[in-house]
C-alpha cells in the first residue's frame, strides 16, 4: 500500500484534477490510499463563510453561492453529469447554515470548514470513475477519531487504527478497485462531532493512514521539486535536498518550513515509513526522500523565516526569581489561550518568549500576565532559524539588522531580529 497526498494547489482547477489522474495512472495495479485537500483556496472561503454564519450575516448565502459556482464550474469541465456528485453535499451545507451555530466558535468552524475536503474528494472520485479508473470514496470523519480539541484534534490512535484497518480489509478492495479516495484535514470526535486537525493538516492525515496501514511509502505531491533549503520567494539560489533525516524534517517543520506539516513525521518515523516530497508538475523527478538511511547526508544549511513575530519579556514585579512556580503559571496561561511559543529563553529574573503576532491573543495574554508580572514587548519582528549554521550564514541573513534574542544549539541557531523592510531576494 502506498499513501499519496494531494494538496489544494494540485486540485485547484480542472486541468489540475486531470493531472492527478495522470499521476495515479502511473501506479496502475498498485493499491493506493489517496488523501486530498480542499480545492485551491476553498478553506479560506469556508473560513469567511463560518464567520458570516456565526455573526448571522446574510452575506453567508452569497459566499455559499460563490463556492458552489467555483466547484460546479470545475465539475462541469470534468464530468458528464456535471455537478451531480456535489449536490447532496451543498444541500447538507445549506441546511447547516439555516440552524443556529454552536456556542463554541471553534466547533462552528470545524462544522463548516470540513466541507471543503468532502467536495474535492467527491469531485475527484467521480471524475476518476468516469475515466475508467475505478475507486471507492471513504469519509475520513468515520475513520480518523480525535478528542474534542476543535481546530487541533488530537488523534485517538487505537480507535483510529482499528477503524482504518477494518475499512481496508474485505471484499471492497478487489483488483478492480485498488484506489481509495479520502479526505485530509478532517475527522470526528468519539461523539461524532466534526473536528479538524489544524490548518494545513492534510499531510498529517496522510501520515495517520500510512501508519495505520503499515504503508510501503508515503508521497506528498507539491508544486515544488522537493524539500528546498530555503523559501524560493526570498532566495535566488535555493538547493533541493535529495535526502534528509526524520529528525531534520521534524525540526524544519516545527520551526516553520511550510513544505511539511509539523505533525507528519512522527507516525512515519515510528514505523520507518519513507516519505517522499515530489513535484506534481514533474512526477518523474526523484524529489526528496525523508527516512532513517540518510543519517550521513550532506549537511546543507537550511533557512526558515517567520515574519510578524512578537517578543515578550516577562519579569516579576517584586524583582523575585522567575522560578518553577512562575513558569508553571505562565505556561498554563499560554496553553489555555492556545498560544504557541516559537522561541523561549530565561534568566534569573526574566523570561522571554517569541510568539506569532495575533492582536486578539496578544491583548489577552498581556492583560492576563499584567496582574502578577511586568511585561514588555516588541512587535514587527522576524524569527530566523538556520539548521547547520555558521557565522557566515548568520551574517548573510541578518544583514546588519538588530538582533534582540539569539539562541544556539549544536546544529541550529534561532535569531529574533527586526523585521525586513525590503522585499529583495537574498543569496544563500
Amino acid at each position: 500500500m502506498k499513501v499519496f497526498k494531494f494538496g489544494g494547489a494540485s486540485v485547484k482547477d480542472a486541468e489540475a484534477v486531470k493531472n492527478v489522474k495522470e499521476i495515479l495512472s502511473r501506479y496502475s495495479g498498485e493499491p493506493l490510499c489517496v488523501v486530498i485537500s480542499a480545492m485551491g483556496k476553498t478553506t479560506n472561503a469556508l473560513e469567511k463563510l463560518t464567520e458570516a454564519w456565526v455573526n448571522q450575516d446574510m452575506v453567508a448565502l452569497e459566499l455559499l453561492g460563490q463556492l458552489e459556482e467555483y466547484h460546479n464550474s470545475i465539475a462541469g469541465s470534468l464530468i458528464e453529469n456535471g455537478s451531480k456528485p456535489l449536490q447532496s453535499i451543498f444541500i447538507e451545507l445549506r441546511k447547516l447554515l439555516q440552524v443556529a451555530p454552536p456556542e463554541i466558535h471553534d466547533a462552528a468552524y470545524d462544522s463548516i470548514v470540513s466541507f471543503g475536503e468532502l467536495l474535492s474528494t467527491a469531485l475527484v472520485s467521480a471524475y476518476l470513475n468516469e475515466q475508467n479508473m475505478p475507486n471507492r470514496l471513504l469519509d475520513a470523519r468515520r475513520l480518523v477519531i480525535t478528542d474534542e480539541s476543535y481546530r487541533n484534534g488530537r488523534i485517538q490512535w487505537e480507535e483510529t487504527t482499528r477503524k482504518i484497518v477494518n475499512a481496508f480489509t474485505g471484499e471492497e478492495l478487489s483488483q478492480n478497485n485498488l484506489i481509495t479516495i479520502t479526505q485530509g484535514f478532517i475527522g470526528s470526535s468519539l461523539n461524532g462531532h466534526p473536528v479538524t486537525l489544524g490548518r494545513e493538516g492534510s499531510d498529517f492525515s496522510a501520515a495517520v493512514f500510512a501508519y495505520a496501514l503499515d504503508a510501503q511509502e508515503m508521497i506528498i505531491w507539491k508544486d515544488v521539486p522537493g524539500v528546498l533549503n530555503a523559501d524560493p520567494r526570498f532566495f535566488n539560489d535555493t538547493v533541493k535536498l535529495d535526502q534528509i533525516t526524520y529528525r531534520d524534517a521534524i525540526e524544519l517543520a516545527y520551526f516553520g518550513a511550510s513544505v511539511i506539516h509539523p505533525k507528519t513525521i512522527q507516525p512515519l518515523q515510528n514505523k520507518s515509513i519513507p516519505l517522499y516530497v515530489k513535484s506534481f508538475e514533474n512526477p518523474d523527478e526523484p524529489g526528496t526522500v525523508i527516512n532513517n538511511s540518510a543519517e550521513n547526508h550532506k549537511q546543507v544549511p537550511c533557512y526558515i523565516f517567520k515574519p510578524n513575530q512578537v517578543l515578550l519579556s516577562i519579569s516579576a514585579k517584586d524583582f523575585s526569581f522567575i522560578a518553577e512556580d512562575g513558569l508553571h503559571n505562565i505556561f498554563g496561561l499560554l496553553s489555555h489561550m492556545g498560544i504557541r511559543i516559537n522561541l523561549m529563553q530565561n534568566s534569573a529574573i526574566s523570561f522571554s518568549i517569541c510568539i506569532d503576532d495575533n492582536p486578539a491573543k496578544l491583548h489577552r495574554v498581556l492583560t492576563a500576565l499584567g496582574g502578577d508580572f511586568s511585561v514588555k514587548y516588541n512587535q514587527g519582528l522576524e524569527l530566523i532559524t538556520i539548521r547547520y549554521y555558521n557565522q557566515k550564514t548568520i551574517d548573510k541573513v541578518v544583514n546588519k539588522r538588530k538582533i534582540l534574542l539569539e539562541q544556539k544549539s549544536r546544529l541550529t541557531v534561532q535569531l529574533v531580529v527586526e523585521g525586513e523592510k525590503s522585499g529583495k531576494k537574498s543569496k544563500v
